[in-house]
């Protein structure tokens, strides 16, 4: 407090300053509090205050319901103040906090718009009279009646007592008291306006005993209203006593504090009409049941359900783009079509909120991060995220629930999900729904028809629950590794995003970004423990891994590391640096060879292009023209699709014999064999028809099959080439054989947007629409005289 005194004996009060009028409390000297300013003359008035000296006059208004007050409104006697902090609100409004400096006394208004500016007097406060018998006589009467005060309820700070029971001076005592009481404004304006101590810690002595005068017949109208007990009072205590009686005989029955507690849970879960009145009938019933029969609980059950599912409580969304987009890049590299998406529906958020939310279905092989992208998606958004996997799901009761008539019933995935998130927006992923099942039990795909579907989810029925829920704030994301076993009426329901396979320098950032990183700390390792070189982590991309995705490639990386962490356990305390030279030592043997391509021009052998689920293959296609009795022969494992291209082909070298300089018999003393090599594993698809047409015109007619080149297409009976798809997994593949040159539909040409560019100019890609134009390309001489070519590098 002493310090408090000098800093205001060292600052100097300007003679004018503005003014601000306050409602519902007197400032007095030495006062601390905040105050909310909303009105635009008042927060003008700070604002005057903060540029110049930071004082500023404090007075209240007469009438705390007047809105603009005129100087008339407004006490003349106030305190000047300093200000000490400002804060603006969200809402418009500025929070300050104040310190009582002096009384002042409205000398002169200057100007009363846009705010009160005027000049003032100091009243200064007299010099504190001697401790006399009737000064210490009235300093101990209001701490006794301020104590009195507080032992009747009155709520005040607890350590005001021990600052007035040290305080000597009067006038000091008097404003402390009185601006911690919250009397009314009248009645403190009066103490304020009294500037002689004594005479003013007299009038609060006054103001105390009337206090307290009205707190003790308070206190007795509360006794006497305890004594005169209603009846219905009284039978709620010999209630509550038999209660109690009943627990210490341990015949305690808490069915009626359990129907209380569900009553309190149904009126905060703030259904929907419908659903609530339902929930307070199957209360009803509940409440007139014997607690331990068996539809109780069932009845118990369902009731807890409702009340448990977030029927209006949602997660607030983060519409901060540029902070979404931060988050998305730092969980994942690449990946823009998802990404933009994702932004592209936040933005839309961000405009309007009647949005509902997309469903989404991520396609791509195994690894590529599908489950993980939808857990950034959910980090990004601010929205929880449940992931259920559908893969193998064969019984529709598990989307849509069981009929409560049945023993043991439960609610569906989609409602036990949402209650679990315990908000009615959270991100919900579906994984592997191209691997649902159905038998006898239903179709969970046709289910999820109604799930999946924004114009039919706002009323989403689960045979359980039985009552409608909307699932339009919820935001779907399937996944899936192929689109053919989806049915077509769900995969019209979904908005399809490709994740393809990564390529290797993607793969090469990805690992240095994420996988290293997550590797070194799961496996207890420090950054200067390993260090994996650049050739390294390429060799293990190329020559331990064959695969789309990432999975396996982690896995590398993860043994890499416990063979370094058992070194460090045995006492090795020098760091690893892992090279393509030592790899083999921590490895072992690469398991896969890099892919090469043919060494020569040969007649017969073509290289094609494969898709996968694990991503792009070269295929070679050989043909063997031989003696026999006619006929063409295929091997190498291949499905019905395969086998028809093969013979589709025939058909169309046999058709086009002439032209191709072939005899129209020459096929009946000779047998043509077609085989593609790994013949243990299954091969199908139309892509390969080119390939196979390719390579038997070859073989008919002596002419090589260029070594650089590969292809993809499907072939007709006219020898159109047809599109393909999975084109991107095929050109890494080519590139990683080395093959520059790949032949691949016209329909194709807009495809080439979604290959890397730093791959699109390392490679060649001629454009076909029929097979005369592949053979021009494909062999070392063209079988037919003019033949146009028509590419693009």
């Amino acid at each position: 407090m002493a310090e408090i005194e000098k800093d205001q004996a060292e600052l100097i009060i300007p003679p004018t300053m503005p003014m601000l009028p306050v409602r519902d409390v007197v400032v007095f000297p030495y006062m601390i509090l905040p105050l909310f300013v909303g009105r635009d003359s008042s927060i003008k008035s700070v604002e005057e205050a903060l540029e110049r000296d930071r004082i500023i006059f404090l007075a209240a208004q007469k009438n705390v319901e007047e809105e603009d007050p005129k100087s008339k409104d407004i006490y003349r006697v106030g305190t000047i103040a300093m200000i000490m902090r400002m804060l603006k609100l969200p809402d418009g409004r500025v929070k300050i906090l104040v310190q009582g400096l002096t009384r002042g006394r409205v000398k002169r208004y200057l100007k009363r718009s846009p705010f009160f500016h005027l000049s003032i007097d100091k009243l200064d406060e007299p010099e504190a009279p001697k401790i006399t018998l009737e000064v210490e006589a009235v300093m101990r009467t209001v701490k006794e009646h301020l104590s009195d005060i507080v032992g009747l309820g009155n709520l005040v700070a607890p350590e005001l007592l021990q600052i007035v029971e040290d305080m000597n001076e009067p006038g000091r005592l008097a404003d402390l008291v009185i601006s911690n009481l919250g009397m009314k404004v009248n009645d403190a304006q009066k103490i304020l306006e009294t500037i002689k101590p004594l005479a003013r810690l007299k009038r609060v002595n006054e103001l105390l005993r009337k206090e307290l005068d009205v707190l003790n017949m308070q206190a007795k109208i509360q006794s006497m209203a305890k004594e005169e007990m209603t009846r219905s009072q009284r039978e709620y205590l010999l209630k509550e006593q038999l209660k109690a009686i009943r627990q210490e005989l341990g015949e305690g029955d808490d069915f009626e504090e359990e129907i209380e507690d569900l009553t309190g849970k149904i009126e905060e879960a703030e259904m929907p009409e419908g659903v609530e009145e339902e929930a307070l009938k199957q209360l009803g019933r509940l409440e007139k049941m014997h607690p331990d029969s068996a539809e109780s609980s069932v009845i118990r059950t369902y009731v807890e359900w409702l009340v448990e599912l977030p029927w209006s409580k949602a997660s607030e969304d983060n519409l901060d783009i540029i902070a979404a987009k931060k988050v998305l890049d730092e969980d994942h590299y690449d990946l823009e079509k998802p990404k933009d998406r994702i932004l592209e529906f936040l933005s839309v958020r961000k405009l309007t909120a009647k949005k509902k939310g997309p469903i989404l279905c991520f396609v791509g092989p195994p690894g590529t991060g599908k489950t993980s992208l939808g857990r950034s998606i959910a980090r990004a958004m601010g929205r929880e995220f449940i992931r259920m996997s559908v893969g193998g799901m064969r019984d529709e009761a598990e989307i849509r629930g069981h009929r409560r008539t049945y023993v043991g019933a439960m609610p569906g995935r989609i409602i036990q999900s949402l209650k679990q998130a315990r908000t009615n927006n959270p991100v919900i992923m579906l994984d592997e729904v191209d691997k649902i099942g159905s038998d006898f039990r239903g179709d969970p795909s046709s289910a999820l028809l109604e799930v999946l579907d924004p114009e039919q989810n706002t009323s989403f029925t689960d045979h359980y629950i039985a009552l409608p829920f909307d699932l339009s704030n919820v935001m779907f994301i399937t996944t899936a590794n192929l689109m053919d076993p989806i049915p077509s009426a769900l995969r019209d329901r979904m908005e399809v995003l490709e994740l393809s396979g990564y390529t290797e320098e993607d793969k090469a950032q990805i690992a240095k970004r994420y996988l290293i990183p997550r590797q070194r700390e799961q496996n207890g390792l420090k950054g200067d423990d390993i260090d994996i070189s650049d050739p390294a982590l390429r060799r293990i991309i190329s020559q331990y891994t064959r695969e789309a995705g990432l999975r396996n490639l982690e896995r590398e990386i993860g043994s890499v590391c416990r063979k370094v962490a058992r070194g460090l356990a045995e006492g090795k305390k020098k760091k690893q640096i892992v090279t393509a030279g030592n790899l083999h030592k921590l490895l072992g043997p690469p398991r896969f060879l890099p892919e090469t391509g043919r060494e020569e021009n040969e007649v017969g052998v073509t290289t094609g292009l494969a898709w996968t689920q694990a991503g792009g293959e070269i295929l070679y296609v050989e043909a063997s023209l031989m003696k026999g009795k006619g006929g063409l022969t295929l091997t190498g494992q291949l499905g019905d699709v395969m086998k028809e291209s093969g013979h589709a082909a025939l058909s169309y070298a046999r058709s086009n014999a002439a032209r191709l300089g072939l005899k129209e018999d020459f096929l009946e003393a000779k047998e043509l064999h077609l085989h593609v090599p790994s013949g243990a594993i299954p091969k199908d698809g139309p892509s390969a028809g080119i390939t196979m047409a390719t390579s038997l015109i070859s073989a008919a007619t002596g002419i090589a099959v260029r070594k650089d080149v590969a292809m993809t297409g499907e072939i007709t009976l006219r020898g159109k080439v047809l599109p393909i798809g999975g084109l991107k997994d095929k050109a890494l593949a080519a590139m990683r054989a080395g093959v520059k040159n790949i032949i691949i539909p016209e329909q194709n040409r807009k495809d080439l947007e979604d290959i890397p560019g730093p791959l699109r100019k390392r490679m060649k890609f001629f454009f076909v629409k029929h097979v005369d134009e592949v053979l021009a390309e494909a062999l070392v001489k063209s079988p037919f005289k003019e033949v146009g070519k028509k590419k693009q590098g």
